[in-house]
């Protein structure tokens, strides 16, 4: 009998880099992980830390509670907001409560929420592209009084979108965006209001950017591309866009190697790997042996940025 694995079709593994875990993304799970340490179970989380459910599982053995509202959780116990952001009104509740709260808030968003009001502070009408009902956006919008902050999640929302003052408009952004999409967005925008103020820097993340570029550098190189992410997660999802937009056969959004049908890998001489920026590095592997079931691998990292971000704890866990 020849050996099995001779019999393997070869298929190339372009492994896109950077890939899973941002600075922000690390950060949140520490915190929720320092704080079990710190004060015991339980700690409550509001909203998923992050958005993968290998992630949160994991937290969820080692005494996390999530919860959706604050009215959920005990005046007695910590509790952690998500690395997505809040509205104003959740920390205001939690100290009206005297709770110990732990504000996840990646750093970038937080980023957003200052120049959100910076421009509100101006008296500029204020424009937020971004997706509705993503905690990011609602959370943003949460910063602002009701009605201060117009949504636009399309070219044709910013087509017809009516300032009361077209001369003193402003725009910030979701951090997690497809970059090409945004730009379309901005560009509309532009040409309607000329003189509309925009972010000092790029309010679509490091993070977000680099991991749609690493995609694109496989694009062209891949038949198939698999993106290992949850369905929830905005930024795995632009990953899959992003990929189908590079031209490849197929591109898929998967959880694990559980949810791999190698049937998308038949005659493909290649296959792009990446995870979204909540994913942890385990899962990519996973899925990588679950490949060289069926094929000869040979994997290359296809390199795109490289990332030294880092994010410092809250004071209180830090140390």
């Amino acid at each position: 009998m020849p050996d099995a694995a001779v019999a393997k079709p070869p298929l190339k593994v372009l492994l896109a880099t950077p890939r899973g875990f941002c600075a922000g993304v690390d950060r949140a799970i520490q915190i929720v992980e320092r704080a079990i340490e710190k004060y015991g179970a339980p700690v409550y989380v509001r909203h998923e830390i992050v958005h993968n459910r290998h992630v949160v599982d994991r937290l969820k053995a080692m005494g996390a509670v999530f919860v959706e509202e604050l009215e959920e959780c005990p005046p007695d116990r910590p509790v952690v907001f998500s690395a997505h952001g809040v509205p104003k009104s959740v920390p205001a509740e939690a100290k009206a409560r005297k709770m110990l709260y732990l504000d996840a808030t990646c750093p970038l968003v937080s980023k957003v929420h200052v120049e959100a009001q910076r421009h509100f502070d101006a008296g500029r009408e204020i424009v937020l592209i971004g997706h509705a009902g993503h905690p990011e956006v609602v959370g943003t919008m949460g910063q602002l009084p009701d009605g201060a902050v117009a949504l636009i999640e399309t070219v044709e929302d910013a087509r017809v979108f009516a300032p009361r003052d077209p001369a003193n408009v402003a725009f910030v952004t979701q951090t997690t965006l497809s970059v090409d999409d945004t730009a379309d967005i901005v560009a509309a925008l532009r040409e309607r209001f000329p003189g509309i103020s925009a972010p000092h820097k790029e309010d679509i993340c490091y993070a977000t950017t680099n991991r749609q570029d690493a995609v694109k550098a496989i694009g062209g190189q891949a038949d198939v591309v698999l993106v290992i992410g949850s369905a929830n997660s905005s930024n795995s999802v632009r990953l899959v866009e992003v990929a189908k937009r590079a031209g490849v056969r197929g591109a898929y959004l998967i959880d694990d190697a559980s949810k791999l049908d190698l049937a998308w890998l038949d005659g493909a001489a290649s296959v792009g790997v990446t995870a979204g920026a909540s994913a942890p590095e385990l899962l990519v592997q996973g899925v990588i042996e679950a490949i060289s079931a069926k094929f000869a691998v040979e994997v290359t990292e296809v390199e795109a940025a490289r990332e030294t971000v880092s994010f410092k704890l809250p004071r209180v866990l830090a140390g």
